[in-house]
This record gives C-alpha cells, sequence and structure tokens, in this order.
C-alpha cells in the first residue's frame, strides 16, 4: 500500500463505529490505516463503549497519540449495567433517533479546537448513517463501513423488495417452523443458491412495524447517499456480490482482510493503541496452545452477542466431551442466560487434561496458531474473516443476524465449513466435530481454507485488489476536496 502521507495542513478523519464488539475494532482499524496515511483521527464511542473498555482494558487504550484522539458521544439510553451488552433493538432504535445532535455538538467543537485541523471527512458504520446528515451540513464527503459480508450486505439492499414481494413480515408464528423459511430467493442479482432463512434475520418477524427489521431496510437504502461504501471482504471471495452492489450504490470498496492490510505496513505508533475490547483477554490460553501438536485443538467461541441457554451449554459440553478432541473454549460474561455458566462437574473432570476454559482471548492470534485445527463458531463476520486468514475451517453455529448468511457462504459456496443444527444435540456435535478434526471431509475444507487464506494474502499484496481499492478510496473520496 503506498504511503503517501497527507502533507501541509492535515486532513482530519472522524471515525465513528456502532457500539458493538463486533463493530469497534474493525473501524479501529480502518482508523489505523488511515493514520499510517497521514489522517488525523478522532475516534468516537458511545460513552457506555468507552467506560466498558476502561473497564476491560484499562486507561491506556483510549490515551491515544497527539494526532489520534478518542471522543465520546451518548447514545440516549439511560444507565444501564456496565458489564451486560445493552438491548440491540433499544440501542440502534435510540441511536438513529438521539445522536444526531450530539455528534454535530462534537464535530462543532472539532472544528473550534486549536491545534488540530479542521474535519475534512467521516468514516461511519453503515448502522449509524444519521452522520450522513452531519457530513452535509459541513461540507465534507462521508464513507460508510459495513463491517460485514458482501453477501450479507446486498441481501440487506433487498430489504424493501422482500416486503414488496410479501415475504417479510411473515403471517404469523407458524411459518417460523413449516418450511416457509425454505423459500428459494433467486432474484437477487449476485446471489445463488440462497433461502429465505439464509437472509440476515431481521425478516423473521410477523410485526410490520419490528424495530430491526425497518432499521436496516432504511440504513441499507441510505447507503446510497454516502459518497462510498466500505467493506471488510476481498474480490476473489464475493465477486458477484460486490458486482451487483457496485450497479446498486455510487462506489463500492473491498478493502479486506483489514488485519492482514494493517500487519503489512510499519508501526507509526498508532499499533501501540490496540484493540478495544470489551472483556478482558486472557492471553495464558496462547502457552496452553504451544503445548499441543499442530491441527489438534478445536477452538470454540460464539462471539461477542450470542445467548445460550443453560441446556444448549450442556448439549456443546458433553459434545466435546465425546468426541476426545482437544478444545479451547471461550465462555464470556454473559454468554449462558442466567446468572452464570454452570458446566457439569463430571465434563470438567473428564477433560481437564485436554480442554481450557477461558472468558476472552485474543482470536487473531489464536486462529492464527499452528495448533488450532478447526473453529466451532457463530459465524460472525470477522470470527470467519479471521479464521480464513488464519487458514482454519469453520464448524458453524449461527445464532442471528448475517451470521445465517455468512454460514450459507461458508458452507455451500466458500467450501470451508459445515453447519451443526440449531436445535443443538450432544450426538451432533460429537460427529460434527471427530469430522472436522480428524474426518476426511475436515481434511479437504482444510485444504480449501488454505486456498482462501493464499488468495487473502494475494489481495493486499501491492498491487492486489484490496490494497489498490483502499488507496482508490482514500484518493478518490477522501481526499477529493484537496485534489
Amino acid at each position: 500500500m503506498d504511503s503517501v502521507i497527507v502533507e501541509e495542513k492535515k486532513f482530519h478523519a472522524v471515525c465513528i463505529p456502532a457500539p458493538a464488539q463486533g463493530h469497534i475494532n474493525p473501524m479501529l482499524k480502518v482508523a489505523k490505516l488511515l493514520h499510517h496515511r497521514g489522517f488525523h483521527i478522532t475516534f468516537v464511542n458511545t460513552e457506555f463503549i468507552y467506560k466498558r473498555i476502561l473497564k476491560s482494558r484499562g486507561p491506556d487504550s483510549v490515551k491515544g497519540l497527539p494526532d489520534f484522539q478518542f471522543e465520546t458521544i451518548p447514545d440516549g439510553l439511560p444507565p444501564s449495567d456496565i458489564d451486560a451488552n445493552q438491548d440491540v433493538p433499544a440501542l440502534f432504535q435510540s441511536t438513529s433517533t438521539t445522536c444526531l445532535v450530539p455528534f454535530r455538538k462534537l464535530l462543532s467543537k472539532l472544528n473550534t479546537t486549536a491545534d488540530i485541523p479542521p474535519v475534512s471527512c467521516i468514516v461511519s458504520d453503515g448502522i449509524m448513517s444519521f452522520t450522513l446528515e452531519a457530513a452535509e451540513v459541513i461540507g465534507v464527503p462521508e464513507v460508510l463501513f459495513w463491517p460485514t459480508s458482501a453477501c450479507s450486505f446486498l441481501g440487506c439492499m433487498h430489504y424493501p423488495h422482500l416486503m414488496e414481494r410479501g415475504l417479510t413480515p411473515l403471517k404469523d408464528s407458524s411459518y417460523l417452523i413449516n418450511g416457509y423459511l425454505d423459500t428459494p430467493i433467486d432474484w437477487i442479482p449476485g446471489m445463488k443458491d440462497i433461502r429465505l432463512r439464509d437472509i440476515t434475520s431481521f425478516v423473521r418477524t410477523t410485526d410490520p412495524n419490528d424495530i430491526m427489521l425497518n432499521f436496516i431496510k432504511d440504513e441499507a437504502v441510505r447507503a446510497k447517499k454516502a459518497a462510498a461504501v466500505i467493506l471488510n471482504t476481498f474480490d476473489a471471495l464475493e465477486h458477484n456480490a460486490l458486482k451487483a452492489l457496485s450497479v446498486m450504490l455510487p462506489r463500492v470498496y473491498s478493502i479486506g482482510p483489514l488485519q492482514l492490510l494493517l500487519n503489512q505496513i510499519q508501526d507509526d505508533g498508532s499499533k501501540s493503541i490496540g484493540f478495544m475490547n470489551l472483556w478482558r483477554e486472557e492471553p495464558e490460553c496462547l502457552n496452553w496452545l504451544n503445548l499441543k501438536e499442530p491441527g489438534s485443538v478445536l477452538y470454540v467461541n460464539f462471539g461477542s452477542v450470542t445467548v445460550i441457554t443453560p441446556q444448549q451449554l450442556v448439549e456443546f459440553a458433553w459434545g466435546l466431551a465425546n468426541s476426545e478432541q482437544n478444545f479451547l473454549w471461550i465462555i464470556r460474561p454473559g454468554l449462558v442466560e442466567g446468572d452464570s455458566a454452570v458446566l457439569p462437574s463430571e465434563f470438567v473432570t473428564r477433560t481437564k487434561e485436554r480442554g481450557i476454559l477461558a472468558s476472552w482471548c485474543p482470536q487473531e492470534e489464536v486462529l492464527n496458531h499452528p495448533a488450532v485445527g478447526c473453529f466451532l463458531t457463530h459465524s460472525g463476520w470477522n470470527s470467519t474473516l479471521e479464521s480464513i486468514c488464519g487458514g482454519v475451517p469453520v464448524l458453524c453455529w449461527p445464532f442471528f443476524a448475517d451470521q445465517l448468511t455468512i454460514c450459507r457462504y461458508s458452507c455451500v459456496h466458500w467450501g470451508i465449513g459445515d453447519e451443526i443444527n440449531n436445535d443443538v444435540k450432544r450426538e451432533d456435535v460429537e460427529v460434527n466435530v471427530r469430522e472436522m478434526m480428524v474426518g476426511e471431509r475436515g481434511k479437504v475444507m482444510k485444504m480449501k481454507a488454505m486456498e482462501w487464506k493464499k488468495r487473502a494474502e494475494e489481495a493486499i499484496a501491492p498491487g492486489g485488489s484490496s490494497n489498490v481499492h483502499f488507496d482508490e478510496m482514500v484518493n478518490q473520496v477522501l481526499l477529493a476536496t484537496r485534489n
């Protein structure tokens, strides 16, 4: 990636992620890449998220640099338990209706603060599109960053058509179990072998006024008003979806995998900022992995939002125990309904020699560790892309939102995974884990994952598609006022 440093008076990018773990760190990577290109950065979290980061990571995580600073705005919700995830529908209904005014006030403050350049562009999460109005008021370009897969975003872009065709909202709750969700969706350009059940899950409602159904529809449609849309993916992986999106939107740039793009640049100080995780990492698990044979460990992590029942926890536990495979299992606070995650004492005794539990971990390092042979995942996009970058096949158990689309593509289109039935049973977990870890099918998927890893590395190399697209996005959009 060309290091074209912005000389004279720096350009100033304001980066604002959605207030959720899976959105914050991808935006932070974008911000670091822009900082490397010479931009002054202001990174904006909600006050709630800022407090969570301070508690889990300490004040050094938001100390910043002279030209990389952190600010906050309120999310509009009443105070809540700092250790708990916020209610998703309530949170995004609030941000979309209350955050514009404090965000505009922040921009005004930044534009009148001595010793920092005026704001010259905004990079906003795709589901924080209230920022478009603020960008228009101060006359700067805005890029929307959708930190999901291109195929998931393409499905969201067709929410209005799904509603017009009467496919959603569902007529009644029986449509969730009567086979209706298997309805083929064969009319979306750029998507094939897709069923209604594979579309981002907010279509599974019977309420025409459902908050998330209408929120996602409106946010996706509003993407057309941005100067450009950027996606954390690469052309070879999602060529057809990206091509279809390019017809619908003014400019679309695939600039991923962001972690690989960031890894290739020289440290300009911003790498010291680290990640903004909402839970304290337990890097000790890496020492445990160092003691294991290559490809011998199943990594299990259902992400930052998934909530499972105590019974599902038990089924997964006995499935892992009966598979007789080594495992690293992340059980974060709030993963299990109720006060705490209680595992059977017999499970702990039986697996103490080949299993380790942690509340959170440095996932990118884990997935790049040679001991990890498969990833049992919720199919979040960050997790899936990090798995591809590590050349690790996936065993999918999607929970909600875009995870359903990503699971379908992982299993059917990219050939890197299998799916565990939503109604999880220990027998299924045992069989699937053993097949992925030591079976022939797992070997085939490992080879495919390694192929995608190579193509991801090609995309971010000098002259690669994502490397070129990032430069184009900077020069054609963010620096457009100078040019």
